[in-house]
């Protein structure tokens, strides 16, 4: 039977707790006890992915629910998961690698990889008897709260700081029908709010605190390494902003090498702006330190000055031996034009890992010859107005579209 755990201290609750804190401070932790391991566990895993698993609906994340949620019952699925692995040659040679595959994780329901820690935190807080679901975002766990609220019909508050979310992620919680509430300061101020207001009201937080978020996110490796039939990369890099996903891949990638999934541990790079990286800071103390900055960076997504998974994410970078990078701003930039420039696109905050990567490479801590699967972790049109590209206005003659014609041929 799965249990939570406190990371700090140690402490046992039982699955169904309605805790997400411990009493010492330390954030909990799901730990499963799948009813078998090895070579069964990921028959069991690929036999669904090719019947389509009628059962969990085809998601890509209940298709692994044995490392997830305990139990069974109603599931808020729509589905989600099932992102694709790119591969294009420009991509590769930007990145100075000759093995780059990029995990588009943009191709969720909502658009970003909250739909794989919220189909499973939902599901959870409605077996649980949740009347109000909360959180703090800087627009994608808005977004994907929202919409699975709208699902399980439940309703849902969310804190946004003021004018500081892309319009398209607060459109999409307003049209799902989430009440927005848009908080004077930054996301770190939305949160504690959330925190408070959560205990004190009786919400349910979805935040990526709450442990079957984290249980959720742990999927994106799971179906990575399904998709690269179960031998790991040498690296995984993604966008770290929250740390939920930094926390959720190392995770992943322990409880998968202990269940006889892999029999080794890729190495994690995790990316922040330089404009919002504390995380990065404390990794090159080495973790003595802890650092809280005041975050400004074009990557909204990642724009967080006090990482609420700091402990846990730190914990994945030392487990899997790995590293933490920050990018500015215009190597962020640079690295989604490569991206949208291959037909693929992502949101500024997910090209923070290509950007990332190609520093590593730089500096000679990523090999040429390393394996890589870098995480766009959203959508382009998650924040179309950043973007260095316009359209060209013309006349309304023959001419004009054949002066632009030999333009784009040279």
């Amino acid at each position: 039977m799965s249990r939570l755990v406190c990371g700090t201290c140690g402490l046992r609750l039982p699955a169904g707790s309605s805790l997400l804190q411990c009493s010492c401070g330390g954030l909990l932790e799901a730990r499963p006890s799948p009813p078998f391991r090895g070579r069964r566990l990921r028959s069991t895993f690929d036999q669904r992915l090719a019947t389509g698993d009628p059962t969990g609906e085809g998601s890509g994340v209940w298709r692994f629910r044995e490392l997830l949620l305990p139990g069974r019952g109603v599931l808020i699925s729509h589905p989600e998961g099932n992102t694709r692995l790119y591969r294009r040659d420009e991509l590769s040679r930007w990145a100075g690698v000759a093995d780059l595959a990029l995990k588009h994780e943009g191709e969720n329901p909502t658009g970003s990889f909250k739909d794989r820690g919220m189909t499973v935190a939902v599901t959870q807080a409605v077996r649980a008897g949740a009347t109000a679901l909360s959180c703090a975002s800087t627009g994608n766990t808005s977004a994907s709260l929202a919409a699975y609220a709208a699902q399980a019909g439940v309703p849902a508050l969310v804190f946004v700081p003021r004018a500081k979310v892309a319009a398209g992620k607060l459109a999409q919680a307003l049209c799902y029908g989430a009440r927005v509430l848009e908080v004077r300061g930054d996301f770190d101020a939305c949160l504690r709010l959330v925190r408070e207001a959560s205990a004190e009201l009786g919400l349910t937080l979805l935040n990526s605190v709450n442990p079957w978020r984290i249980e959720g996110q742990k999927t994106i490796v799971l179906e990575m390494l399904q998709q690269r039939g179960w031998e790991p990369p040498d690296w995984i890099v993604v966008p770290a902003g929250n740390l939920g996903n930094t926390a959720a891949f190392g995770k992943a990638l322990v409880e998968a090498r202990e269940l006889g999934l892999i029999s080794r541990l890729p190495r994690l790079a995790a990316i922040q702006a330089a404009g919002a990286a504390p995380f990065y800071h404390s990794f090159r103390s080495a973790f003595k330190r802890r650092f809280r900055v005041r975050a400004e960076t074009v990557a909204t997504a990642i724009r967080i000055g006090d990482p609420v998974s700091y402990d846990r994410a730190a914990r994945a970078i030392q487990q899997t031996r790995g590293v933490v990078a920050a990018v500015s701003d215009r190597e962020i930039l640079a690295a989604k034009a490569v991206v949208d420039g291959a037909g693929i696109g992502c949101e500024p905050a997910s090209a923070a890992s290509l950007a990332g990567l190609r520093q590593l490479v730089r500096r000679g801590i990523v090999g040429r010859r390393d394996s890589v699967v870098a995480v766009l972790t959203g959508h382009l049109l998650k924040d179309p107005h950043a973007t260095r590209a316009a359209p060209t206005a013309i006349a309304p003659r023959i001419a004009e579209v054949e002066r632009v014609l030999k333009g784009m041929r040279k």
